[in-house]
């Protein structure tokens, strides 16, 4: 981290097709090795299939899936006199959508089934509901730094 100056946010152009910068964050997220036309094509295909799926618009259920897996709090490791100690602290907003993203990421592609399409539909749907790995994580963070609470005053 530099000591110089504040490192300016890079503003996301928002997505071509729904307007959403969420969608937008979420594609650049997904891109791997600068391919962002077959990120884009994931992301629609799965959208699509949410919409085929639960009758609902699918921009709606992905929102909801995102809002739903956000963490609340952390923990981070401190070092206080030779002891290190898990801190729960607070989550930025950027870096609650960060994680979100990530996770539903992350546990979407290690389902079972066929496409990258389908795991991302059914990972989304299933972050909707309250259900799915990527909720589990959330939870597990969760509980992690309520187990941590008597270390809350060692928050810097």
């Amino acid at each position: 981290m530099s000591r110089r100056r504040r490192v300016t946010k890079r503003e996301i152009d928002v997505d071509q097709k729904l307007e959403s910068d969420l969608v937008a964050a979420f594609v650049n997220c997904l891109m791997k090795g600068g391919k962002k036309g077959v990120a884009e094509r994931m992301m629609y295909g799965a959208l699509e299939i949410i919409e085929e799926k639960t009758g609902k618009p699918a921009l709606e259920t992905f929102k909801r899936a995102i809002v739903n897996v956000k963490p609340m709090l952390e923990v981070k490791s401190r070092r206080v006199g030779g002891a290190t100690y898990q801190v729960p602290v607070e989550v930025r907003p950027s870096r609650r959508q960060a994680l979100a993203i990530r996770w539903i990421i992350q546990y979407a592609d290690s389902r079972g089934d066929h496409t990258m399409q389908e795991k991302l539909a059914h990972e989304l749907m299933d972050a909707s509901r309250k259900e799915g790995g990527a909720m589990k994580k959330r939870e597990d963070t969760h509980k992690m730094a309520e187990a941590n609470r008597a270390f809350a005053h060692y928050r810097w």
